[in-house]
């Protein structure tokens, strides 16, 4: 079974962060370059916080707001959720749902590696569930039955009363 260190790994991309003073524009900015929709915010390579589309609609609409003057940090997510490595697919799906996190960090021994998206966690959800499917499907087909019956016909005895 996958795990997020392995749906790092798949995902590959680079990961776009800032510094807690840059601009929110310039955060815009990088994220329509990246095309991403978030943004990490780094201190001396340590997260610190995210920020994405969802805190721009949550504060576009505020008295004041300007992307030109404000910087990220006051505006970022601060209270990070982090996963493990080792975490398998269905646990990083159930982080996501009971937290209610749509991005997940993962580290390895204290060092970040990565974050991921609640979409990523679901694709890879979706692709083990998919195969599952694939391999129960090859067990119950006729094909599986008939080269059982003639492989082990010598196994199966029926008492002569039964008949």
């Amino acid at each position: 079974m996958k795990t997020a260190e392995d749906i790092l790994r798949d995902k590959g991309g680079e990961l776009v962060s800032v510094s807690p003073d840059t601009s929110l524009r310039r955060a815009l900015q990088l994220m329509n370059e990246k095309n991403v929709g978030s943004v990490l915010v780094l201190d001396d390579d340590k997260p610190v916080g995210i920020w994405t589309e969802r805190n721009l609609l949550q504060n576009v609409l505020n008295e004041g707001f300007n992307i030109d003057k404000q910087k990220i940090s006051d505006f970022m997510r601060a209270d990070l959720a982090f996963v493990a490595h080792s975490d398998s697919i269905y646990k990083l799906m159930d982080t996501c749902l009971g937290l209610r996190r749509r991005r997940l960090l993962v580290e390895k021994e204290g060092v970040f590696l990565g974050v991921l998206s609640a979409g990523d966690v679901m694709k890879a959800c979706l692709q083990e569930k998919s195969s599952e499917l694939e391999n129960l499907s090859a067990i119950v087909s006729w094909k599986y039955y008939e080269d059982w019956k003639g492989k082990n016909s010598d196994y199966i005895k029926i008492a002569p009363d039964a008949l």
